[in-house]
């Protein structure tokens, strides 16, 4: 058949993550649970470090665009995954793919960077405390973070515009719960080099550069923390980076599980798995981790349950 013959795609189906119909409503109730958790957590991180006056501090204030990034990858993927459950024939209009591609990669890349922000922000609080207003300031964090969201967007726009730019024919079943790269340009009936080189280049250079950055703060954290004499000292200094360390391994390891497996072994349905927890399952542990291993946290909500009109204020 000739190229100029070939129907383009209009829609495509999502296999969603298990296609055993006896387990459909017990995986809607599973994943309902965790998107709802994962709302409420993300919106009490938001909602406390935006009204408390004593957490309008730089680690709070990249706190606070982590958890908008984690509602906001959780919520590109569930609700979409959760009428999938429920409905015979799990479609996907053709632009709304795109849409949720888009999305999902906004969100994912922003993690990656805004994580790296954060270790930077607390090798500056541990490594030099007395320029930690100077270095740190509320131009800088503002400036961080819209760099973070720009390149996240002008990164979404790219990738996606390479993967939609090749050809989808007759096949349209994506072996995944929602609109992913690797599973998308299976599917084309052309040549996919130049979308799947963009694809590769851009992950891969995304989380080498992420990761070097955090690599390096907690490299000097840690040889920081072992020049503290007192061991008070090391351990206030190591319960200020504990959070983010443990967010940090979590999200990474999930990536690098992803990235480094040996192509042998390597399946769409592995993928699918690390891909349930990097979208879902850490944009709700994020608050419990955060939340439950931090003092300022932890008193900010006691503050809020005992006298929520006030020592509070929008900032």
């Amino acid at each position: 058949m000739a190229p100029g013959n070939l129907t383009q795609v209009t829609e495509f189906i999502l296999t969603g993550v298990s296609d055993r119909p006896e387990l459909q409503i017990p995986l809607f109730f599973v994943f309902l649970l965790i998107y709802g958790l994962t709302v409420a957590g993300n919106l009490g991180i938001i909602t406390l470090t935006s009204v408390d006056a004593q957490l309008h501090t730089p680690m709070y204030f990249f706190l606070r665009h982590l958890a908008v990034i984690n509602l906001g990858d959780s919520t590109v993927i569930a609700p979409e995954m959760l009428v999938n459950f429920l409905v015979s024939k799990k479609t996907i209009s053709y632009y709304g793919c795109a849409a949720q591609l888009g999305g999902f990669l906004v969100f994912i890349v922003a993690e990656n960077f805004m994580l790296a922000a954060m270790a930077y922000d607390h090798y500056v609080a541990i490594c030099n405390p007395l320029l930690y207003m100077v270095v740190v300031s509320p131009q800088i964090c503002l400036l961080l973070v819209s760099l973070t969201y720009l390149y996240s967007l002008i990164t979404a726009l790219t990738v996606t515009s390479c993967v939609f730019s090749v050809s989808y024919c007759s096949s349209n079943v994506i072996n995944h719960f929602y609109c992913d790269t690797v599973p998308l340009l299976a599917l084309s009936c052309s040549d996919t080099y130049t979308p799947e080189t963009a694809v590769l280049t851009s992950a891969g250079i995304n989380l080498l550069f992420s990761m070097v950055i955090v690599l390096i703060s907690y490299f000097n954290i840690i040889l920081a923390i072992l020049r503290i004499r007192s061991s008070e000292g090391r351990r206030k200094a190591f319960s200020t980076c504990a959070s983010h360390m443990l967010a940090v391994t979590v999200f990474y390891g999930t990536l690098l599980f992803m990235y480094l497996q040996p192509k042998t072994n390597h399946s769409l349905d592995t993928d699918k798995m690390a891909s349930v927890f990097y979208t879902l399952v850490i944009p709700m542990l994020n608050p419990i981790i955060y939340s439950l291993r931090n003092k300022d946290v932890k008193e900010a909500l006691k503050r809020f349950q005992n006298k929520p009109c006030q020592s509070f204020k929008f900032m």
